[in-house]
């Protein structure tokens, strides 16, 4: 009669663990925060100059990834790596313009596969890329998603130029392709929701407060546009950074060795007054980007930090997983560039900072490099989600280096960038990078390649493709173990 009454007990005490577990993957919200063009420069990733002390405060919280990177360095495309869990070379798309659904019509996206399983999914800001095609996906949503602008301004003086005319561009110094936006930086004496993040952050701590009252399960979706050019800030922000003690790039030539091609030349950062269309920028300019780039990085760590605040004061931070993603990293001068486009460290390496209370420990650090694809699977496990059999997800789930910050998970990280006909592939390993340049199609011995070693050369000054050939073959071997890449969807 015990050992019946014992064995009655284990049973009880296994299902009550049981139902916890389930209950647990259950409640396991998710806040999902993406920002535009944030570098992996502030005090969690060593530059403690940087006022970041939200950012820094998400990341005492969970795991900083310190090898993270994108899928390729410009933002729609990244998105769509985020939100489908498939990069670039494999959907076809390499544009702002193209809508994912031209490529994979039945693709179920990240926050789509949530609502899927009973979760209320919402979102503001910018999460799939804004403009181009690219607005929302009204199917991967509960309720309508929430837009917001990216170039935007509150002085009526900031526009100026933002409406020239073909014929007026013909006689300015901008392109006429790519006219010019308005001034590339505004400081103004205004409210933080005078500004899209702000008014981004006060939605996200609405809608964290109604799940609080409701109980519902969620998945919500916060898109902060800055420190997306052009730098827009309130004057408090801007207040916080003497330019002149800013640091300058010290890494302003190209790499010795390398393509021509490879260069971005001034892609975006030109479309903005008073930015010429011709290197290099004088110093003062340089300081003053620089500057409108802190401002607005601080700017925005100032509404994150009203979103951390709602979920702790409503007691859903030990129940929700918060991610927070940058899309790209950011050339800031170095090697003479400026913003992103380009397959190099500055413009691939990005942040990835992931609280998931009971899984990752506070404060704890992974070197194990890691790529955007990697999140969708991760979100998943993390959730109890099963992964859709017919959804094609080419990341790993990140969730055993959650549990354990000494594993290393992968031996590399894919990512890809077109320059005019030619298709630049890169291999990122804990000290190489290899990128490959050819035409989708064509045969090997039309390829160049790049080498860079950064356990010697962090700062990328020689390609080493031509002295070090048997670390080039090596790499070229994981090269050849991902497909071909797939011409571009019209």
């Amino acid at each position: 009669m015990l050992r019946r009454s014992g064995f009655v007990l284990i049973l009880l005490v296994l299902a009550m663990i049981l139902n916890r577990s389930v209950q647990a993957g259950e409640t396991r919200n998710v806040l999902l925060i993406c920002v535009d063009d944030l570098k992996p420069s502030f005090g969690a990733y060593g530059d403690k100059w940087v006022v970041s002390p939200n950012l820094d405060r998400l990341a005492s919280m969970g795991m900083t990834f310190e090898k993270a990177y994108c899928n390729q360095a410009v933002c729609a495309p990244s998105r769509n790596h985020l939100l489908v869990g498939q990069r670039s070379t494999t959907l076809g798309i390499y544009d702002l313009g193209t809508n994912f659904r031209r490529s994979v019509p039945d693709a179920v996206t990240l926050p789509q596969h949530f609502k899927n399983h009973g979760y209320h999914v919402t979102g503001a800001g910018k999460i799939f890329h804004i403009g181009h095609g690219n607005v929302g996906d009204e199917r991967s949503w509960s309720e309508p998603f929430q837009k917001e602008s990216v170039v935007e301004y509150v002085l009526p003086e900031s526009r100026h130029g933002a409406e020239m005319t073909k014929e007026e561009a013909l006689f300015s110094n901008k392109p006429a392709k790519g006219l010019a936006r308005g001034a590339a930086w505004e400081i103004a004496e205004v409210a933080d929701d005078q500004y899209a993040d702000g008014r981004t952050a006060r939605y996200g701590a609405k809608q964290i407060a109604d799940y609080a009252k409701c109980g519902k399960p969620f998945f919500l979706a916060l898109g902060f546009a800055k420190p997306h050019l052009p730098f827009c800030a309130p004057k408090k922000y801007w207040d916080l950074y003497d330019p002149a003690k800013l640091p300058l790039s010290t890494m302003t030539a190209f790499p010795e060795g390398a393509p021509r091609y490879a260069d971005k030349g001034l892609i975006e950062i030109d479309q903005y007054t008073p930015v010429p269309n011709r290197k290099p920028f004088t110093e003062e300019l340089q300081r003053e980007l620089l500057h409108g780039y802190y401002a607005s990085l601080s700017y925005m760590d100032a509404q994150l930090g009203l979103v951390l605040d709602a979920l702790k004061e409503t007691g859903l931070d030990e129940k929700t997983v918060v991610v927070l993603w940058g899309d790209h990293g950011y050339h800031l001068g170095d090697h003479g560039m400026w913003t992103k486009h380009t397959n190099y460290e500055q413009a691939n390496r990005i942040p990835l900072l992931i609280s998931a209370p009971g899984v990752a420990q506070a404060g704890t650090r992974s070197v194990s490099v890691v790529e955007t694809v990697d999140i969708y699977p991760t979100l998943c496990e993390l959730a109890g989600l099963p992964v859709d059999e017919n959804q094609t997800l080419e990341g790993t789930s990140l969730v055993p280096l959650l549990k354990d910050p000494k594993l290393d998970l992968e031996d590399h990280a894919y990512h890809a960038y077109p320059r005019g006909e030619r298709m630049g592939r890169a291999i990122r390993t804990s000290r190489y990078r290899m990128v490959e340049w050819k035409p989708i199609g064509a045969s090997d011995d039309q390829a160049e390649y790049e080498l860079y070693d950064y356990q010697e050369d962090p700062g990328e000054a020689m390609n080493l493709a031509s002295k070090q050939p048997e670390v080039l073959e090596s790499l070229k071997k994981i090269l050849a173990s991902h497909p071909e890449p797939k011409r571009p969807v019209r």
